[in-house]
């Protein structure tokens, strides 16, 4: 089967479970119903995107595809902003907040610290992508310390207010904000796209893809800062979902078997379009709300991660 079959297959896939979760159990009110459905349906399509693209461009930039954006900290700063607003200000401050102060609050946070983060390590020539990594490692390790040790202090009425911020939902989504995340996140995918013959010679690796003439530092930059833009306002809109990206992209890469990336970020995003609508409606139909679909995606891409490093291992 060709690759354009197999994301024609994808689409068809796609499209029959956002139906699916549209149209099942209609009662009542059946337009607040649908459009309440669609504006979920919106934010999964938005968020699916935003974290398989985001994470097939991390994992070329890097050529390591057991990697995701996670790692450079930007899920500790958003966890950091909410705790601090709660430890300096209380909870009332949090629930009570405007909720385009927040989006920007949450997002311009994230999106700062990976400016400051990418203008500091780059600012020597020859630094490497892999330094940048570990920098993030720490600094997102760092965060996650003076995250607990607020959480610790504050009351535990007030945690609770917290506990909801650590997972994604897309229950308590803010419908107001999808046109503004939406803007943001097309016109950085359609930046990317811009960029898919780099793209296809960056997988090759650093060395091969200066030879054949690819400005490497610029396209880099460039790139991880479009990852940070992607996952800032992704998270800002329903909040963090760490191994969301692994699995899609990892599901792209063996569904297609190429290195085109005109057909593993689509690939990847209808993927993810996927996983979120039908994890959704199986939260909402057969856990009837008793959890959140993060958890749900956490475990499995937990236990898939291990599954990755156990693979890779055996190829050493």
């Amino acid at each position: 089967m060709s690759n354009r079959m197999k994301t024609a297959v994808l689409v068809v896939l796609a499209l029959a479970f956002i139906a699916l979760f549209l149209l099942t159990e209609l009662r009542g009110n059946i337009e607040y119903i649908l459009r309440s459905r669609g504006e979920k349906v919106t934010a999964m399509v938005l968020v699916g995107w935003a974290g398989a693209i985001s994470t097939v461009l991390f994992q070329t930039i890097t050529n390591n595809r057991i990697l995701t954006p996670s790692i450079i900290g930007l899920d500790s700063v958003y966890m950091l902003i909410q705790t601090a607003i709660v430890f300096l200000f209380g909870s009332t401050t949090l629930t009570m907040m405007n909720d385009t102060v927040h989006f920007l609050l949450s997002a311009g946070s994230m999106i700062g610290f990976s400016i400051l983060l990418y203008s500091f390590l780059f600012r020597r020539e020859g630094q490497t992508v892999y330094f940048i990594l570990l920098a993030g490692m720490i600094l997102g390790t760092f965060f996650q310390s003076v995250t607990s040790f607020m959480q610790y202090l504050i009351d535990p009425n007030e945690f609770s207010i917290i506990q909801d911020r650590m997972f994604a939902s897309f229950n308590n989504m803010k419908t107001e904000l999808l046109w503004p995340a939406g803007i943001v996140i097309v016109i950085a995918i359609w930046y990317t796209y811009r960029h898919l013959p780099e793209l296809d010679v960056l997988s090759l690796g650093k060395d091969h893809a200066i030879n054949l003439g690819v400005s490497y530092e610029t396209v880099v930059k460039r790139m991880l800062m479009i990852i940070a833009v992607l996952v800032s306002v992704s998270t800002a809109l329903v909040g963090p979902v760490m191994f969301f990206g692994l699995i899609v992209a990892n599901v792209a890469y063996a569904f297609f078997q190429t290195y085109e990336h005109r057909y593993l970020f689509v690939g990847a995003a209808l993927f993810g379009v996927i996983a979120l609508v039908s994890g959704q409606w199986v939260v909402e139909r057969v856990f009837t709300f008793s959890t959140t679909l993060s958890v749900i995606i956490n475990m499995v891409g937990g236990a898939y991660f291990l599954y990755l490093l156990l693979k890779e291992r055996k190829a050493w």
